[in-house]
Order: C-alpha cells, then structure tokens, then sequence
C-alpha cells in the first residue's frame, strides 16, 4: 500500500465512499473530502481506482458480508469492511488488508471502538473467492431496459458493468502514443490505465482520452475540414478536440465555466484551437449559421454506468422527463442555427430510447422533411445501426475487449 504523508489510499477510497453513498455526492464532486483531497497524485489514483471498485460490488460485497453481521454497523465501518471484501476477492493479501481496515476504523472518532468486530469479521471472508453475482442496475432503469433491449442483453451490459473499463484514447496520425489495441474504428485501447499524465505522449499532446463509442459522434458529421462546425454541451471537450483536429472552425459552447476551463487546458496541451464560449444555449444566438452542429445533449448519462458506478446510487430517474424536455428544446433550437444543407449529429451518453430513438422520431415530426443519413465511418459494425438509420452504442458491444460507453447517435439533414 502507498503511503504518503497525509494518509493511505485506502483511506482516501472510503473517504469517498462516504461522501457518494453516505452524503449523496457524485465521485468526481467529492475530491475535496478530508482523507482524499491531501494525498499525492499517486495515492489519490489509487484510491479512485479502489472506491470505484466498491461501487461495482456493493451488492456482491454486502452479500457476503450479511451473513458474518448480526446487525448493520455505521456506514463508515460498512465502508471500511466492503473496501476489504472487494480487495480479497481480487486477491490482495489479507495480512495488509485486513490490517489496515482495522487501523482505519480504530483512527476514527465514531468507529474506533468497532475495530475489534472488523477484525473478527474480515478474518471469516476467504482470500481470492470471486465476487458473485455481478450488481445489477437499480430497477428504475433495468425495466425499461429490459423492455428495449431483453433480459439478456442487460445481463450482458451488468457484466461489462462489473469490470473496470480500459481505457480509450483518440490519437492524431503520427502522435507519440502508448502501446495499446487499435479498435476497429481507430481509438487506441489501453488495458491497464495508469496515471494519464505519466502516459507516453501526453506532454506532447497528440492524443486525448475519451471512449471509443464517444469518438464516433463526429465522423457521422463528415468531412469537417474547413467548416464553420458548433460543438453544443461541449464539455469535457473530447469531440471539440477532434472537430479541431479534423480542420474544423470550431465553436465550443457549454453552461459551466468550470468544465469550459477543462476543455481550454485539452485545446492548449494538444495545439488546437476553438472558440470557447461559456454560455446557455437556450438563451445564446450567434451571429450567423453553421455548416454543421454536433449536440451532445444532456441526459441521464445511463450509458457511462462502466466508468461512473456512483450514477446508480445518486439517481431514482425522476429526472428524465426534464431531461427529454430540455433535448427537445435544444434540438429544436439547434436546427434554428444549421445552415440550409447543413447537417446535424444529435446524441446522448443514454440507454434510454426516450432520450435517443424517441427524441429523433418527435423532431421528424416537428421539422418535416428532416431525414437520418446512415453512418458509414469505418469500424461500425452493422449491426449498431437501427432500422431508422441511427447508431445505438451498448456497454456489452465489444465485451471481450471491455465494452463500450452505451450512446444514442443520428446525423439529420433536411430533405
């Protein structure tokens, strides 16, 4: 276990254990909780790696651990002992876990007397045992799914949910890169993560992260190059970055500052530029049409469960009508801004049809003589595409080499 001088890793993992399942607060929020914020980079990969982990297995890990309780003990113990569990059934050695989940409840001020019960219990889960079955998604979700999709293939998403994901990046031809599997349609996979700054190329700037299914969005647009192109949402800049790269005149427009801010770091470490504009687009114009728009709308995010495990625990889906409401108008709004001939790529990070399928059909509706063109860039397989002609993206597409983010994706013209 690393040691730095203001704590452990696995301190900083229940740390933010406590923070998303205790106090309701999204992962990437709770970077300044006590016990994580002081660690060094290092430890505070770690430890994400560690909670994360947890929060693939909080059903598994709980099952085994009922049993071994006469009653449940407070939420940070909970934590304490689920961190634990998890480590042991990916084969860490139990002398230095089970003594440092000991040393953690004994140094709290509200746990500390239950040091002994943690002992006892953790010395009766068996070392190397795989955690069985996988989590299952809160059933808000899963039923809808169910009915889209089957039971099959949500079974088959659950268990691509369960694994840390690998991860993808989109790289510039001739960029300095690490060793990793080039996919079918041209991201490059890296199995073992690590920390992305200390990966080869990244100073140089000629690669960025961001999942394979994601990096399809953009090429459904077409040829780019010299196009006066509006990446709509466009944090955290992934696809701006590409259209930037592709030759595009970029604008780059989201409501929050704080995500822009991430989106000009990428644009500096890579050598590209947009224009970067913080702002409401349900209240912004510009001044005048763009060739083409790329509207990653705000959703309910479903399709990202692989890489954000806390997403199941912080939402119950009540707000999905306001969601689908919001798409609407932006996409509406959108189509206000595209030049005649001018083409449209909508999507969501969403399993839901609502927001995908749903969404396309009522613009139809609406904007008469909007038609879907067929995605043709190289690597899709046929079977992605809907009947329509949209791209639907499934965490268990490409399960064997990790998966995928789920996505909805339609590029629309008017006829």
């Amino acid at each position: 276990m690393t040691q730095g001088k203001n704590g452990t890793a696995r301190a900083g993992a229940v740390a933010l254990l406590n923070a998303v399942l205790g106090e309701g607060r999204l992962m990437a929020q709770a970077l300044d909780v006590p016990g994580f914020a002081g660690l060094g980079p290092a430890e505070k990969a770690r430890a994400q790696r560690l909670a994360l982990a947890v929060l693939r297995a909080v059903e598994p890990a709980d099952r085994v651990l009922k049993p071994l309780l006469r009653k449940a003990p407070p939420l940070a113990v909970l934590n304490i002992l689920r961190l634990a569990v998890v480590e042991l059934s990916g084969g860490a050695a139990a002398h230095g876990v089970v003594n440092e989940a000991v040393g953690l409840t004994r140094a709290g001020r509200k746990t500390g007397h239950l040091a002994g019960l943690v002992n006892a219990v953790l010395r009766q889960v068996p070392e190397g045992a795989p955690l069985a079955p996988v989590q299952k998604m809160p059933r808000w979700l899963r039923q809808p799914l169910v009915h889209a999709y089957g039971r099959e293939a949500v079974a088959a998403m659950e268990g691509v949910q369960a694994d840390a994901p690998p991860l993808d990046l989109t790289v510039r031809p001739g960029a300095e890169a690490p060793d990793g599997e080039m996919l079918p349609t041209g991201s490059l996979r890296l199995a073992d993560r690590g920390q992305v700054s200390a990966l080869a190329g990244f100073e140089a700037g000629g690669w960025w992260v961001q999942d394979a299914a994601a990096a399809l969005a953009v090429p459904m647009l077409g040829d780019a190059k010299g196009l006066r192109v509006l990446d709509l949402c466009a944090a955290p800049g992934g696809k701006t970055l590409q259209l930037a790269a592709a030759g595009a005149q970029v604008t780059a427009l989201d409501i929050s500052g704080a995500r822009m801010a991430r989106v000009q770091e990428n644009l500096a470490r890579t050598g590209l530029s947009a224009e970067c504009v913080v702002a409401d687009a349900l209240n912004w114009a510009p001044e005048g049409a763009f060739d083409a728009i790329l509207l990653d709308a705000p959703c309910s995010a479903t399709g990202t469960i692989r890489r954000h495990p806390d997403l199941p625990f912080l939402k119950d889906g009540s707000e999905i009508a306001g969601l689908i409401a919001l798409q609407a108008q932006l996409l509406d709004r959108a189509l206000g801004w595209l030049r005649p001939g001018g083409r449209i790529v909508y999507c969501t990070c969403s399993l839901l049809p609502e927001e995908g399928e749903a969404q396309v059909q009522a613009a139809q509706v609406r904007h008469p003589g909007l038609r879907l063109v067929r995605p043709t860039a190289s690597g899709i397989d046929p079977a992605w595409i809907t009947a329509a002609g949209a791209l639907r993206l499934r965490p268990d597409y490409w399960a064997d080499k990790g998966g995928m983010d789920g996505f909805f994706m339609a590029a629309l013209e008017r006829g």
